[in-house]
């Protein structure tokens, strides 16, 4: 499969208390590739751990390091208040530093409800 030529690329971010997810995608929105701890085989409660954003981002880069290598420019967004967060961030920092160089733009797009929907009631174990 010959990689596309993109010009920029954007790297979303999404962290919850369940998992994290990590989305390629161009300029224009279309995904080129995309990872998640449930697909880097954690199961359950293990999804969101910090271990397992780790363990996804470094597979993510392993995915995409095509296109990251073929574009002049990044953009990382972050959403989310998930526990991997951090680990997500710093485990993106870890890329080659001819392509960290790339990064124009870190977006934090994690949106705050103004007193919206009922939360879900308190579990009881």
């Amino acid at each position: 499969m010959k990689t596309p030529n993109v010009q920029g690329i954007i790297i979303s971010i999404k962290t919850t208390f369940n998992n994290t997810i990590l989305t390629l995608t161009d300029l224009k929105g279309q995904v080129l590739t995309w990872v998640s701890a449930g697909s880097c085989g954690f199961k359950g409660f293990r999804k969101g751990t910090p271990f397992a954003a780790k363990k996804t981002v470094e597979m993510f880069l392993k995915k995409s390091m095509n296109y990251i290598s073929r574009c002049s420019l990044i953009k990382i967004y972050v959403s989310g208040f998930g526990s991997g967060r951090e680990n997500a961030l710093r485990g993106l920092s870890s890329m080659e530093k001819s392509n960290r160089n790339k990064i124009v733009a870190i977006r934090e797009t994690t949106t705050i409800s103004h007193n919206g929907c009922r939360p879900p009631k308190k579990r009881r174990l």
